[in-house]
């Protein structure tokens, strides 16, 4: 591949050495990237804050085929989000967003609608609760989407009937939804009217648009509840992933 200069979202970074870094970091041209900046953890580090936790920055590497780790050869930064990375429902919120996208991103893999997205989420959310968790809400939704993962809730599962936009509708285990004439059991967990609008709004405008709506926070958080199961399922029962979603964000 040989020596790439992108911007790439910084998620996550491991001690490596008692002088370097391992950074794991999200471009629009190339995918996950993981590799080596030697030299990060020194205090007089040239790359600086450059490769901290949610700053995009321009980031030079050199990749040489079947290597598993680049060598990051330079690192400036664009932008950062120190400031509101330092309140900590935001780090809580924004870590949970950087562990999905180091679970479903294919390593160099090109996919520019999900690295505008997420960059886009992180530079619209504020730190106030409400704010975080319709960001976070939209980012799920358009994380499955992207991926083929989001199921269709405008049709009923059994009888193959649109739902009305008015109807009550039941979320089975298989995450597809039942109509009230085909509901089974009283346990199922209920999707309402407005809950099913606010996945039908959230397909169709950006975060900054969507934010503005202010949507009910228990409507909103009853349907990220929602798609977590359905991401813990995708991942499987037992790995590092789902006991990360384990967390309450």
């Amino acid at each position: 591949m040989g020596l790439v200069e992108t911007e790439g979202l910084v998620l996550r970074t491991y001690n490596f050495s008692d002088a370097d870094k391992v950074v794991v970091f999200l471009t629009e041209d190339h995918g996950l990237v993981r590799g080596v900046a030697k030299g990060a953890r020194r205090l007089k580090s040239v790359f600086g804050s450059s490769l901290e936790p949610f700053s995009i920055s321009r980031i030079a590497y050199f990749k040489k085929e079947q290597q598993e780790l680049a060598a990051i050869k330079s690192a400036e930064i664009r932008h950062s989000h120190f400031e509101n990375a330092s309140d900590p429902i935001f780090l809580q919120k924004f870590a949970y967003i950087a562990e999905l996208l180091i679970a479903f991103a294919p390593p160099e893999e090109p996919n520019s609608r999900l690295y505008n997205m997420t960059r886009i989420c992180l530079e619209t959310a504020s730190p106030d609760r409400e704010s975080l968790d319709m960001v976070l809400l939209y980012f799920e939704v358009w994380l499955l989407k992207l991926g083929g993962y989001l199921p269709d809730w405008a049709t009923c599962s059994e009888c193959s009937v649109a739902v009305p936009p008015d109807g009550d509708v039941s979320v089975q285990s298989n995450f597809q939804i039942l109509c009230n004439g085909c509901q089974r059991t009283r346990t199922a967990v209920l999707l309402s009217p407005i809950e099913r609008t606010i996945m039908s709004e959230i397909q169709k405008m950006g975060p900054g648009r969507f934010l503005e709506l202010r949507h009910d926070v228990k409507s909103v958080r009853h349907l990220s509840g929602i798609l977590k199961k359905l991401v813990a399922t995708i991942l499987g029962g037992d790995s590092h992933e789902t006991r990360i979603l384990s967390t309450k964000y």
